[in-house]
């Protein structure tokens, strides 16, 4: 049987042209801007470039708008911890709604909102965090768990492929992504 392809997701703030267009094909997209309210022009750009790329679009904790514009899904953030998130509306057929996690409890909110895929991080260290899960506890963390984790935080070449270490459906990114584009990445299953 071949293996999946692992997931990829990219966080962006803003739409950039030529920085999507350096993206490999597989890579998703999540976009997040908690500095000020997103633009529906710039929602529509970006999801006319998903839809000719063949990307999936999330939008970060506004699933009205998700919604209202056909978009693939919702990223509701860790900091979000309404349990009732999603239960006020109908979900359209293959939406999907994804979130984050930074412990236990998180996750155990994120079970609750109905997410398919939680991020779970920060899993390696980096310089925005020294505090981080290691591999092991990763693991720990993830075990017995009826969802499938994205793996977040401190992710570069000298370390992705110790995610085969660990119950990851794929990973996530901004810095290390947007410096090359992952343009020479190897699956890492």
């Amino acid at each position: 049987m071949q293996k999946k392809n692992p997931y990829i997701f990219y966080f962006i703030d803003k739409y950039n042209i030529e920085e999507l267009t350096n993206l490999e094909k597989n890579i998703d997209l999540i976009f997040r801007n908690y500095n000020k309210s997103p633009k529906i022009d710039e929602i529509k750009s970006i999801q006319k470039f998903c839809k000719i790329t063949r990307r999936n679009f999330y939008l970060s904790n506004n699933i009205k708008l998700a919604m209202k514009y056909g978009l693939n899904g919702v990223y509701i953030p860790s900091f979000n911890k309404s349990l009732n998130f999603a239960s006020k509306y109908s979900l359209p057929k293959n939406f999907e709604i994804i979130g984050s996690a930074h412990n236990q409890h998180e996750i155990k909110i994120k079970e609750l909102q109905k997410c398919s895929k939680i991020f779970l991080s920060p899993i390696f260290k980096s310089k925005k965090n020294q505090k981080f899960l290691s591999t092991i506890k990763f693991n720990l963390m993830t075990i017995f768990k009826d969802v499938d984790f994205i793996a977040l935080g401190g992710i570069n070449e000298s370390n992705y492929k110790k995610l085969k270490l660990i119950k990851v459906v794929g990973f996530a990114g901004i810095s290390w992504i947007k410096k090359n584009g992952l343009s020479k990445l190897r699956p890492f299953y």
